[in-house]
């Protein structure tokens, strides 16, 4: 069913989503961890990775004081985290709710290879995805996660790995709109490899502009959606570095390039950066004077959570002070999405400079996703 079929009342509710996602100032807290990159974070704090730990550790996001309610308007969660609960008893949705934020689900089953490519791959999950997202929407999701990955090299992304990952997320979004999620749509450009700016500008224009022809062959009602992309950045094997205006310059146009004034806003996806590159580049992207007709915000798992995990360490005791090192981090990000970071006054500390970088973040199996 094509969305001109969606009513004006469905319409409407899907911009409203829209808005309170990514309104002026905030940007999006992503909690969807596999349980294969949980285990990759515990590991490092010298946690076990059980369901309890699992929750234990989400719960300090999910309840942080209500200033959190300023910087983040949506929380993605896994189908497992989606159906846990704080120490009271309330459910993470409705807690996330109450701090003013909507709620996101984590909706794809990981990628698969990609047969006849040279090991590429595709997103799974769109088998009984329909019945899923209604279940989800019953149960309190407004907006839906689906990931595709790309990697740049000699000879990737192919024009099949580019086609079958665009249509796919096509063949997604169509679903999610039917049923009142508004989809992230996240063609996600791995920082692996030794490709300069240049080549990672002409790659990210490529895969958007296919995806966006797929997104309108699926007639897609595209105010209805938020784009996650990566930055455009080199290969974290790269020699040659680029200032971060150069990396705006070239990630703005590549989005002028290829994304149409309709799509609302571009929550972008950390790519692996540290805490502070992250924040700076994203406060370069809002203060940059190219033309840009969407909000440019973020959409962050690792960068707003990593700092606050060390705090924590598992202990209940450090609950409250992990919780405050993610506020301090997420008022960065909020001031940084509105291009006013100032980096004197954040109050953040000083370890915030490590890369965050994973060789090959990605998990071929669907275990690791449900």
């Amino acid at each position: 069913m094509p969305s001109q079929a969606l009513t004006p009342d469905q319409k409407k509710d899907l911009t409203e989503i829209v808005k309170r996602l990514i309104a002026p100032g905030k940007g999006i807290l992503v909690l969807d961890e596999s349980l294969c990159a949980m285990d990759k974070r515990f590991s490092c704090l010298g946690i076990e990775n059980t369901e309890e730990n699992r929750r234990r550790y989400r719960q300090l996001f999910v309840t942080a004081d209500g200033e959190i309610s300023n910087y983040i308007g949506g929380v993605i969660l896994s189908h497992e985290a989606f159906y846990q609960k704080c120490d009271d008893g309330r459910p993470f949705p409705d807690v996330i709710k109450s701090k003013d934020a909507v709620v996101g689900i984590k909706v794809d089953r990981g990628v698969v290879p990609l047969a006849g490519t040279n090991n590429e791959t595709t997103t799974q999950g769109l088998d009984g995805l329909a019945e899923r997202c209604a279940q989800y929407k019953k149960d309190g999701a407004d907006f839906a996660k689906w990931r595709c990955v790309l990697k740049i090299g000699e000879n990737t992304p192919s024009p099949l790995a580019i086609w079958e990952n665009a249509n796919v997320l096509g063949r997604y979004a169509s679903v999610c709109q039917q049923n009142g999620l508004v989809p992230l749509i996240v063609p996600d450009i791995l920082s692996e490899g030794n490709h300069n700016l240049k080549q990672s500008q002409f790659i990210t224009e490529k895969v958007l502009a296919s995806v966006l022809k797929s997104l309108n062959d699926h007639h897609i009602f595209l105010e209805g959606t938020v784009l996650q992309p990566n930055m455009v950045v080199p290969g974290h094997d790269c020699s040659q570095k680029f200032p971060p205006e150069e990396i705006a310059i070239a990630t703005i146009t590549a989005l002028r390039n290829a994304v149409p004034p309709a799509v609302p806003g571009v929550a972008f996806t950390s790519g692996g950066q540290s805490e502070e590159d992250s924040i700076t580049l994203l406060n370069v992207l809002n203060k940059c004077s190219l033309p840009k007709s969407w909000i440019l915000t973020f959409s962050y798992g690792r960068p707003l959570q990593t700092s606050a995990a060390k705090v924590w360490g598992g202990r209940d005791s450090s609950a409250k002070m992990a919780q405050q090192e993610y506020l301090k981090q997420a008022k960065a990000l909020g001031q940084a999405s509105t291009g006013k970071y100032c980096p004197a006054s954040s109050g953040r500390t000083s370890h915030t400079t490590e890369s965050l970088f994973i060789s090959v973040y990605i998990s071929n199996s669907p275990k690791f996703n449900h």
